[in-house]
């Protein structure tokens, strides 16, 4: 099934933490997306597959960095000023993972660049094509950890140790985040 920026998910916003883990598969599938053309020929794109790589290249420009946004102001933070011995646990998780997106944004800026020059161009040298698919394969090897961790450790910690205001106070910022960009762009 395609994914779209803008099509509908399964939580809301008084879900927060089902909607991040939502916006993790919408990562992996985008991050797929960019993978699999990334072995095929310029030549052999369609235009339904130049459309899908800059669905996949607006994507990880614009939202994804809402979704990092999420986690560092939002949700890591009420994590940090919790004293349940659980939050505790996890802040030496916490730090790998916000580790983890500064160097997934290292990769996302080069992978762009090389998208977007390969698009226009139609062809790329044969080492920037390697370069791509290098650090697109680095790229979803740092995810599937990382989105691992967050799926399996930090959401469920957040469940159980923060109060049901705190998270709707959490869904109520990132609703505010994305209203934020949508007035700018007026």
């Amino acid at each position: 099934m395609a994914l779209h920026i803008g099509q509908p998910v399964d939580h809301s916003f008084d879900e927060p933490l089902g909607l991040l883990s939502d916006c993790h598969r919408r990562i992996e599938h985008f991050l797929t997306v960019l993978r699999t053309y990334a072995s095929l020929p310029s030549h052999s794109l369609t235009r339904e597959q130049k459309l899908e790589i800059q669905d996949a290249l607006a994507y990880f420009e614009n939202a994804a960095p809402r979704h990092t946004a999420d986690e560092e102001r939002s949700l890591f933070p009420r994590l940090r000023q919790s004293d349940h011995p659980d939050a505790r646990k996890a802040l030496e998780v916490l730090e790998r993972l916000e580790r983890d997106h500064e160097i997934a944004d290292l990769h996302h800026r080069a992978i762009d660049e090389l998208w977007r020059r390969r698009l226009a161009l139609e062809e790329l040298p044969p080492q920037e094509m390697q370069e791509l698919r290098d650090r697109l394969g680095v790229l979803q090897a740092i995810y599937r950890e990382h989105i691992t961790a967050e799926d399996n450790e930090v959401f469920p910690t957040a469940a159980r140790v923060l109060s049901r205001s705190e998270l709707l106070e959490v869904g109520m910022e990132m609703a505010g985040r994305r209203r934020r960009e949508s007035d700018e762009s007026v």
